[in-house]
Formats: C-alpha cells, structure tokens, sequence
C-alpha cells in the first residue's frame, strides 16, 4: 500500500495501462498481425511522455 501511495493512484492506473498496451501489442505480434502491434506498441511510450510532460509543467520547471 505504501508503494501506491508514494506513486499516486492516477500514476499507477496510467503504468497499468501502459503494461497492458504492451501486452496487446506483443500478442499481436505473436499472432502475425505485425503492423496493428507496432502501432498499438507505439502508444505506450508515447503515453508516458505526456504523463512525464504534464509532471514537468505541474512542478514548475
């Protein structure tokens, strides 16, 4: 409980989320289907550069 505290609920949903998009895209993958999992592979670190961005600008630097 203590590691989601520290983390935050909204952080932890969105590292969550992250998880299963890779999860997705690595079963797509697998499946044969290579260009949909490259795709939806793509939005993992896409999402957390806007989380990190946000983090940035809400602490002022």
């Amino acid at each position: 409980m203590n590691f989601i505290k520290k983390i935050g609920p909204a952080n932890l949903f969105l590292l969550a989320l992250c998880v299963l998009i890779i999860g997705v895209a690595e079963y797509l993958f697998l499946r044969g289907d290579k260009l949909h999992a490259i795709f939806i592979g793509l939005w993992a670190p896409t999402l957390l550069l806007v989380v990190i961005f946000i983090k940035q600008i809400k602490n002022g630097r």
